[in-house]
């Protein structure tokens, strides 16, 4: 039985930070219930006292102080917040003191600053290439393919589009994909017509044809298609295909989308830019 254990995100903007941060900490401990509790832009006194209130309500019915999480730079909420019954990680905190020392200058303490509009280039950026992924999934158009940073390549349902977005959406990445089709596999192993110019930014994904066949079958039940036969036939061809013409790839079965763009971002040496230039 697992054990259930309170945990609050608290930030005076989007909270973002603060649940990325305090999720990838938690991932450490084993054996917790969650039940997760979420404040964001805590700009007044009201909500403050509110989730304070919130706080020792969930110390109080599970008999012991839950976790918070902040990113919170107005040093008077902090303070209120610290007068809860609560485990405090204040992640601004714990690092504004030794940078202040290091680059010798007090911090701003302005909140929202990494996500507001226009303070570099690559938030814009960033918007294009969602644009980009979503004009060029399952992309047919030659002159559309060549402007990609990277194409990814694979059968259908292997996880293309999904990734495309996440990279341009994190990194700023121009990624495009392009599926093969029942047309393609109709011949011998050969790389499709439209990638042969484009061969050296080709990415494969690839994955069981156990987990092939589940994803297909989800939208597709009982088809042709959706068959393990078929799944199996498709993937052969695919990984021939990559083996022989020396196309990077990674198997995605098991692996989170988070890993496999990271993967992609490391092999293909593509440059990241989810913040500056």
């Amino acid at each position: 039985m697992p054990v259930l254990r309170s945990v609050f995100f608290l930030s005076d903007r989007t909270g973002i930070t603060a649940e990325t941060l305090g999720h990838s900490l938690l991932t450490q401990f084993d054996g917790i219930e969650w039940r997760k509790h979420y404040a964001a832009f805590l700009d007044n006194s009201a909500k403050i006292q509110d989730v304070v209130d919130r706080i020792n309500t969930a110390a109080e019915q599970e008999g012991q102080p839950p976790l918070v999480f902040s990113t919170l730079l107005d040093p008077a909420v902090l303070v209120s917040i610290r007068q809860a019954n609560c485990y405090l990680l204040d992640f601004f905190e714990s690092c504004l003191g030794v940078l202040e020392t290091a680059l010798q200058q007090p911090p701003a303490r302005v909140p929202g600053r990494t996500h507001i509009l226009g303070q570099d280039a690559s938030y814009f950026r960033r918007i294009a290439a969602i644009q980009y992924a979503l004009n060029s999934d399952d992309g047919n158009n030659s002159k559309v393919l060549a402007d990609a940073d990277v194409i990814l390549v694979g059968v259908s349902r292997s996880g293309k589009t999904p990734t495309c977005v996440y990279l341009a959406l994190q990194y700023g990445v121009l990624a495009a994909n392009y599926p093969f089709t029942p047309e393609d596999m109709e011949d011998r192993v050969r790389l499709p017509t439209l990638l042969q110019p484009l061969r050296e930014k080709l990415f494969g994904l690839t994955l069981s044809a156990s987990r092939l066949q589940m994803i297909r079958a989800e939208r597709y039940p009982g088809s042709h298609y959706a068959s393990f036969v078929e799944c199996q036939r498709e993937l052969q061809w695919q990984n021939e295909l990559f083996q022989q013409f020396a196309i990077p790839a990674i198997d995605t079965t098991g692996i989170s989308i988070e890993e496999i763009s990271a993967s992609i971002i490391d092999r293909m040496q593509l440059k990241r830019r989810l913040y500056g230039t």
